[in-house]
């Protein structure tokens, strides 16, 4: 019980994320990825889905599509910070990745 209690101490500490550039962005972020699966996961539970065949040509559900989705997302923006010139805005990354997954959610 006494690991309990000091890790509780250490979580509840705010000091211990002061390593973390908690801004409104990252925040909005991580809520934006929250809300998603919150609102797939009731999908999944009141209209449940088949796998279906899309654009991917493999057979994937609504959460399949959202995994890969966001796991294509990140890919894009990692290899858009390594490889586009420094003068190049990050939206531009965004809107390849909203190109994407528009792409992975299309029906064929």
């Amino acid at each position: 019980m006494e690991t309990l209690n000091t890790l509780w101490t250490r979580l509840s500490d705010p000091d211990s994320y002061a390593w973390m550039a908690w801004t409104w962005q990252v925040a909005l972020f991580f809520a934006a990825i929250a809300l998603l699966l919150v609102i797939f996961t009731l999908l999944a539970v009141f209209r449940p889905e088949t796998p279906r065949r899309g654009i991917l040509t493999i057979a994937t559900t609504r959460g399949d599509r959202l995994f890969i989705s966001l796991l294509g997302t990140a890919f894009i923006h990692v290899i858009w910070l390594a490889v586009a010139p420094a003068d190049l805005d990050l939206w531009w990354a965004s809107i390849i990745s909203l190109v994407f997954v528009v792409g992975v959610f299309l029906t064929v």
